[in-house]
């Protein structure tokens, strides 16, 4: 099985497991208070039958009231300052639920603009991460610099450790700012910008949405639109850093698989063409001449061709008698009777030699000298004192 597979089957056994513990823990934190508010409820609900005698129609009627006029308390929610809130909800896919089209042309507006929207987006903090990241990786190295430090080089774990104080250091800024101008507890407001930093969402604790703040507050207006976008690209660049490493590790499994496919795929077709070569010696190199000539073997052949020849000698010795031919180039030093050509070339049994080089030197070495009157050369002996005499004369063995 491949890496890749063994690493989904592992994160989807993971990921359940973290699912059965999460419930679990949550059933046993919530279960018990979710009971407890349902009593209380269901206790103030029949308090306020019995003394504003109320009707059950009644009562869901002002429940829905109270429901609908819920967003209305922060002012009016699709004015421009609404409208822009709604909008980045929706892109950075927070979705607190505190408002929503309430017209069919919105929503269907709304589906597209999330459809394009979502991935420039996400897109764009990806982006943003990055070039953050490079800047802090300068800084770094300029800080080391001006310590002194010996390496100056930023390793991953620094850059995690600096991304990890910028994400907390983001989420208290937050939490004190919100806390302020919300008035909720500082664990509220801290609460709050997790959940919105982290796009979730839920939508229990949502800023701007008391005493007409998107209207009458322009200030905190705009510093909570910039500390959303510049929180979620501070959470993006510490993702970026330990998230998507990890996300990248299949893609690299799947380029490692091709490229060694690939090398496998290459071996294979060297083994097939390696036969082929066999076929006319793989170390061997011919080089290819004139008319009349074969191709010379300037490299020896393969261990099996050596022994094929060897045994094809032997057998060609037992009939032929070995042999040398003196090629005299000063003939008047060699006094043998000159030969004719024929009989010169009768004494190769060797087919192959009447097209090699050799053939050719012989041919136009008798064809010349035949024209001087003098010798082309001698079936002598190695061993011959005449040859011996005389250090001009060449002896060359077929």
């Amino acid at each position: 099985m491949k890496r890749q597979n063994l690493r989904t089957a592992a994160l989807i056994l993971c990921i359940f497991s973290y699912l059965l513990v999460g419930a679990a823990v949550f059933d046993a934190l919530e279960s018990e208070a979710e009971s407890g508010r349902k009593r209380l409820l269901e206790q103030k609900r029949g308090e306020l039958r019995r003394k504003y005698r109320f009707s059950a129609d009644d009562y869901r009627e002002l429940e829905r009231l109270v429901l609908q006029a819920e967003p209305h308390r922060a002012g009016r929610q699709w004015k421009f300052a609404g409208s822009f809130y709604f909008a980045i909800t929706v892109i950075t896919t927070i979705g607190y639920g505190h408002a929503a089209p309430g017209t069919d042309a919105g929503k269907v507006f709304c589906m597209f603009y999330a459809i394009l929207g979502i991935p420039l987006t996400l897109v764009m903090f990806q982006s943003l991460g990055e070039r953050m990241n490079t800047v802090v990786r300068l800084l770094l190295k300029k800080i080391k610099k001006c310590l002194g430090m010996r390496t100056t080089n930023v390793s991953m774990e620094n850059m995690v450790l600096v991304g990890f104080l910028s994400c907390m250091g983001t989420l208290c800024i937050g939490a004190a700012a919100f806390s302020y101008f919300e008035g909720w507890t500082f664990f509220h407001a801290y609460y709050y910008c997790f959940i919105t930093l982290t796009t979730i969402g839920f939508g229990d604790f949502v800023a701007l949405q008391k005493n007409e703040a998107l209207q009458k507050k322009p200030p905190y207006v705009a510093f909570s639109f910039m500390y959303i976008l510049v929180g979620l690209t501070v959470i993006g660049a510490f993702l970026n850093l330990v998230v998507l490493r990890f996300l990248t590790m299949n893609s690299e499994d799947e380029r490692r698989d091709a490229e060694e496919r690939a090398s496998l795929r290459r071996a294979q077709n060297n083994i097939h063409l390696k036969p082929k070569e066999d076929s006319r010696g793989s170390n061997a190199i011919f080089l290819p001449v004139e008319d009349r000539m074969s191709q010379i073997n300037l490299i020896p052949p393969i261990r099996e061709d050596a022994e094929r020849q060897r045994r094809q000698s032997a057998n060609s010795a037992a009939a032929v008698p070995s042999f040398c031919t003196c090629l005299c180039y000063r003939p008047q030093l060699c006094g043998s009777p000159v030969p004719s050509h024929p009989e010169t070339l009768s004494c190769h049994t060797n087919p192959v030699y009447y097209n090699s080089i050799s053939y050719k030197i012989d041919e136009v070495s008798l064809s010349t000298r035949g024209q001087t009157g003098s010798s082309p050369g001698s079936t002598l002996s190695s061993n011959s004192a005449r040859c011996r005499q005389h250090p001009r004369l060449r002896r060359k063995s077929i």
